[in-house]
């Protein structure tokens, strides 16, 4: 089955087509962050103009990249696909409808149900943040993951909104067992690095920043807190890291030692204590569950130093580590169409509609 995925629930315009679930045929994606770095963050009028701009484009562009088996360019007219008759290699349409920004959302939304109409296509509606999880079935070429994620598994998804940790028993089969209290570890990324007066966003300006020092000598002794690393339970809290740096800042430059060194060690810091208590967090629910897999997405999820931290806790532990490809952690459309193939669900498309507070809803693990 081959799904057309759509999605736009931030900055990103993506359109994707993927088989069976794992094999991506295409995937192109149109970011307007180059605008939103101007300002420091995503303004969400400026991110749904430019997605009215790039929607169309970004679809017919999937469409004529689309790799089929059999099919040969060279018979076409001028050598192309027709992009709009090229609907018969798509057997359904998968839309990501919240969480996200509205007018963002919409754009999307609006899209896939006048293709579905046209075409006379299912389309599936997608939750973006379970749609995040799904990129970890997305292997690189040839598209095979050996082994592959294994029941029961321990989902991290860590990126700029959401910060949760969930059981999953089986496709469509998730239980929440906790989430931020305040900021998501992006969040935190972000507001941390405008502190030390770094770009947007923040958690590749802040890892940029940590790999700049050139030994571990040189980095700076004052140790940020890990909140609520030893709590009872799974949830999450940054925003105590944040005001923990902003006081350490503030005192540097009152006593003139805050220069590029020192953004160099405060940026190993904060990145060494969120990965610590992500990693702490979804080890110790590994462990209580007796998963098999270990499983993190999302933006964060593409943190070389987080990777690392997991890749060795859950040797030790003997449990599979599964990481998306780095251009798989950040907001998708082969992901929209993977979850959708795997939670086969459509619903008619009058009935499609965009839902920017959606979270998880209707767990049944």
């Amino acid at each position: 089955m081959r799904i057309l995925g759509i999605e736009t629930s931030c900055d990103e315009t993506g359109a994707a087509i993927v088989e069976d679930g794992t094999k991506v045929l295409a995937n192109i994606v149109a970011s307007s962050q180059e605008l939103h770095i101007k300002t420091g963050g995503i303004i969400p009028e400026v991110a749904a103009r430019e997605q009215i701009k790039c929607i169309i484009p970004v679809i017919e562009e999937a469409l004529q990249n689309l790799h089929l088996e059999g099919v040969d360019k060279r018979h076409l007219p001028g050598g192309r696909m027709d992009s709009w008759k090229v609907d018969r290699f798509i057997d359904a349409i998968a839309v990501t409808v919240g969480p996200g920004l509205i007018g963002s959302l919409l754009v999307g939304v609006e899209t896939a149900k006048t293709l579905a109409s046209i075409w006379g296509k299912p389309i599936i509606p997608v939750n973006h943040l379970i749609s995040h999880i799904y990129a970890n079935w997305l292997g690189p070429k040839p598209y095979t993951l050996n082994p592959k994620p294994s029941f029961p598994a321990i989902v991290l998804i860590a990126s700029g909104g959401h910060t949760d940790l969930l059981l999953m028993k089986g496709h469509g089969k998730l239980r929440r067992l906790g989430g931020t209290r305040d900021d998501a570890a992006g969040e935190c990324f972000d507001k941390c690095a405008r502190i030390l007066g770094l770009s947007f966003p923040g958690g590749p300006a802040i890892a940029a920043e940590a790999t700049k020092l050139k030994v571990k000598s040189e980095k700076l002794k004052v140790k940020l807190p890990r909140p609520m690393i030893e709590s009872d339970n799974f949830d999450f809290s940054f925003s105590g890291l944040k005001t923990a740096l902003l006081r350490e800042v503030n005192q540097l430059k009152g006593v003139q030692q805050f220069n590029n060194l020192t953004v160099q060690q405060l940026s190993s810091s904060v990145q060494e204590a969120i990965t610590d208590v992500l990693v702490e967090k979804t080890i110790r629910a590994a462990q209580k569950y007796q998963v098999k897999s270990i499983l993190i997405s999302g933006g964060v999820a593409a943190n070389d130093v987080l990777r690392e931290k997991f890749r060795v806790q859950s040797s030790e532990f003997r449990v599979n580590f599964f990481a998306p490809a780095k251009n798989l952690c950040t907001d998708n459309a082969a992901m929209v169409a993977a979850a959708a193939f795997f939670n086969y669900s459509p619903k008619p498309w009058p009935k499609i509609q965009a839902h920017p507070e959606l979270f998880f809803t209707n767990l049944r693990g």
